[in-house]
């Protein structure tokens, strides 16, 4: 198959930017970060997922050893002006989302916490502050419930597989596996707010059965290279499952380019942003799902009518 050159116009999608700005009255806001990185607060507790301010170049993933950048970490959580966090959870273990979450820990004291890989990620920190899920119980952070059920990552996986040992940076690309797909539901126990972040366009058939969720954080990386009949499943599997009536997009950018640089789409060669679009704007219009990109370091209330 021929690989159409350049990448999707993310102008093409201004209508769908997330206008939800939070104002100094909202019980909780949410802020979007690049990928899947995600600071949720209430003002006086947090949580992270992923953390992943490093976005090496594509060159030093493809070539090089990778390792944390403690400047570019220092810059992304002062723009976000977090100090202090109860919890970081990456979504899966690739470095594109892992690669920072232990280093992030340390920093604000949060709890690390994941499947039986991120073990060898924070094997540094103190034991208090690494957890690890065994089950789909709630777990209170600060005055959030988090409960994480395992998915499964969009296809192809090129790292699939646990983390069997500590990584120790600098280290390449292929040893931050895959480890647990986490689907994270998080419950705001003051304002009894819900919320879904999928990190991966991958799913677990009825695996989110049963369960509830007002706005829904939905990766889409990978998923335009999916069949029409993939993206409405998985939009079935996380969406329409939890009774979701906002829908917020992430992992469409282009992780390899600095936010300070400006924001992009992935590149067609790794993602189709426009064949995504098209499909999950139909099914949103379908199910009278609200559907938003959105902003960099933009504090928002997405459950804001």
């Amino acid at each position: 198959m021929r690989i159409k050159p350049g990448r999707p116009r993310l102008s093409d999608y201004a209508a769908l930017v997330d206008d939800s700005t939070a104002s100094p009255a909202a019980p909780v806001t949410v802020t979007w970060a690049g990928v899947t990185t995600l600071l949720i607060s209430d003002g006086a507790s947090a949580i992270m997922t992923d953390g992943f301010f490093s976005r090496p170049s594509l060159v030093s993933v493809g070539v090089r050893r990778l390792e944390p950048s403690v400047p570019r970490i220092d810059a992304g959580l002062g723009r976000l002006g977090v100090e202090r966090l109860d919890a970081v959870v990456p979504v899966h273990t690739h470095f594109d989302h892992a690669m920072d979450s232990a280093v992030i820990a340390e920093r604000t004291g949060a709890v690390l916490v994941g499947g039986a890989s991120v073990v060898h990620l924070g094997h540094a920190l103190p034991a208090a502050q690494v957890r690890v899920v065994r089950d789909t119980a709630p777990r209170g952070f600060g005055g959030f419930d988090l409960t994480l059920i395992e998915g499964r990552h969009c296809p192809p996986d090129r790292y699939p597989g646990q983390i069997t040992r500590p990584v120790v940076p600098p280290v390449r690309a292929s040893a931050y596996r895959c480890g647990e797909a986490w689907s994270m539901l998080v419950r705001h126990r003051a304002s009894e707010r819900t919320a879904l972040v999928v990190g991966s366009a991958g799913f677990v058939p009825g695996a989110l059965t049963g369960r509830s969720a007002e706005v829904v954080y939905l990766g889409i990386g990978q998923l335009g290279l999916q069949s029409g009949a993939y993206i409405e499943q998985y939009w079935t599997e996380t969406v329409r499952t939890v009774g979701a009536r906002r829908v917020v997009l992430t992992h469409w950018d282009d992780f390899f380019r600095p936010l300070d640089r400006g924001l992009r789409a992935l590149p067609y060669a790794g993602d189709d942003l426009d064949v995504s679009m098209a499909a999950l704007s139909r099914l949103a219009a379908e199910d009278g799902v609200s559907l938003h990109l959105p902003t960099p370091w933009r504090r928002t209330d997405p459950w804001r009518s």
